[in-house]
């Protein structure tokens, strides 16, 4: 092709117009902002209600409530041998402040590893309740009677969970459930000739039970909270009982997180670069988009005040089979069952549900979150939420909860009336410029988040994705 002939055909001899190529030379392109694939719609961020926590803390005062332990059980593993931490048996309700290391050392050795495949019936409904039976890897399925004979699903335990405690205290009693594994299974567990053959040697283990089983609780209401006395339902005068409201002696307090970065602009950049576009409102956008983004994955995985890491242990339950189905949806609205507001899962959780609901020919509504409709279980807005981890295995979470200081939910926690505040809750302080003439912002922004009573939150563990 010779040199008058353009890379269309076109010769320069046949141009009857100027070419697009040289027309650019003295034209301004139209041109987008600079983009960035890290920003996504955050709508944690958007649907928290916002705190001001003045002085950067914030204390949740609540009623004495009653709980001594977290109600799991931790092992130790040596290759496939498990074996429980002595002082984890305190978890058991009947052991619960007991101190004789001992005692408790001697009766760790007395559990019995075994494995379960799954289907099998672990204990049956009916028979004797003649061992504790502590669960170190699996699913369980806890199985009742229906008031017409039919078998009703009552929950699925996990990790760390255990069933049959009342064996230590009371021995007669039979199991009211079958237990049936739903995945393989190996689990720990205490005959009951065993644990008499310790009581009988230890005095301590012995007195301590016995003086559960006389006076097994404190006055409790179902939550674990002292009990205000009342009286209902009487005629004539008879005497009503006194009472007060107690307090929890030591509340929890939340210190406000802060995420910061120093944004850093040569002065040449800002002088003479900033047409069409100013370069330093440019890199503030992304700076402070970045920022953002680290925001919502601190008030989701933080390990201090996290979500993830702050529903009580008694609000997260479990898929019955490994995707999350309708039935499971179900579940975990029940956990926040008083005035449900929000559901968050990974857009791959989101997917998996659907095609849950697909397989089973059921179409979930939608509904309207700022504008732009998402969909919903039960009326429920699911919002994706990408800060919410996959495992290696492709397993997830799933959380609802409820909202507002008013329905005593969860709240973002802020502080406003920052000097140089750019945005509310986020400044932008100027720094100085240095002797290499590169102009530099601090960007600060402080939160956290708080979850107001346990039941505010509840999270769907070990949600299958994949």
């Amino acid at each position: 092709m010779s040199e008058s002939t353009i890379s269309n055909g076109t010769t320069q001899e046949n141009r009857l117009s100027l070419g697009t190529k040289a027309a650019r030379n003295l034209a301004t392109t139209t041109k987008s902002q600079p983009q960035m694939q890290e920003i996504t719609s955050r709508h944690l961020l958007r649907v928290l209600p916002w705190i001001e926590a003045v002085g950067g803390v914030y204390r949740v005062n609540r009623r004495l409530t009653y709980q001594m332990a977290d109600g799991r059980v931790t092992f130790v593993s040596t290759g496939a041998r498990v074996q429980v931490i002595a002082a984890e048996l305190c978890e058991l309700p009947a052991l619960r402040g007991f101190d004789d290391s001992d005692a408790l050392a001697a009766m760790a050795d007395l559990f019995v590893q075994r494995e379960y495949g799954a289907g099998q019936v672990i204990v049956e409904a009916g028979a004797a309740m003649d061992e504790v039976v502590l669960l170190a890897h699996g699913k369980v399925e806890k199985i009742g009677e229906g008031a017409y004979g039919n078998q009703v699903h009552l929950g699925v335990l996990a990790d760390g969970e255990y069933f049959g405690e009342r064996m230590l205290t009371h021995p007669d009693e039979q199991w009211e459930h079958t237990f049936k594994a739903t995945t393989p299974c190996t689990v720990l567990s205490l005959s009951a000739e065993a644990y008499q053959g310790l009581a009988e040697r230890s005095e301590s283990l012995r007195a301590f039970v016995d003086e559960h089983r006389e006076n097994p609780d404190r006055s409790l209401n179902a939550y674990g909270e002292a009990e205000i006395a009342l009286a209902s339902g009487h005629q004539g005068e008879p005497t009503l009982p006194g009472t007060f409201v107690d307090y929890e002696l030591a509340p929890r307090e939340y210190e406000l997180s802060v995420a910061q970065t120093i944004l850093r602009v040569h002065s040449r950049v800002a002088d003479l670069y900033n047409e069409p576009m100013n370069q330093t409102e440019q890199q503030l956008r992304l700076t402070i988009e970045a920022l953002r983004e680290r925001q919502e994955h601190e008030l989701v995985n933080n390990r201090d005040f996290g979500l993830l890491h702050n529903a009580d242990l008694k609000q997260r339950i479990h898929t019955r089979s490994g995707p999350p189905t309708p039935d499971d949806l179900d579940d975990l609205l029940a956990t926040v069952w008083k005035n449900p507001a929000v559901i968050f899962a990974h857009p791959k959780a989101i997917a998996a549900f659907a095609r849950e609901c697909n397989r089973m020919g059921i179409y979930p509504q939608s509904v309207d979150v700022n504008g732009q409709k998402a969909p919903a279980w039960r009326g429920v807005p699911m919002l994706p939420c990408n800060k919410i981890p996959i495992s290696d295995g492709g397993l997830s979470s799933i959380f609802a909860m409820r909202l507002g200081e008013k329905d005593q939910g969860v709240v973002g926690l802020r502080r406003t009336g920052l000097v140089d505040e750019y945005e509310p809750g986020l400044s932008v302080r100027f720094m100085g410029i240095d002797e290499k003439a590169i102009i530099s912002y601090l960007v600060t922004t402080y939160y956290s988040a708080a979850v107001l009573v346990p039941d505010a939150l509840g999270i769907l563990e070990s949600v299958e994705v994949v």
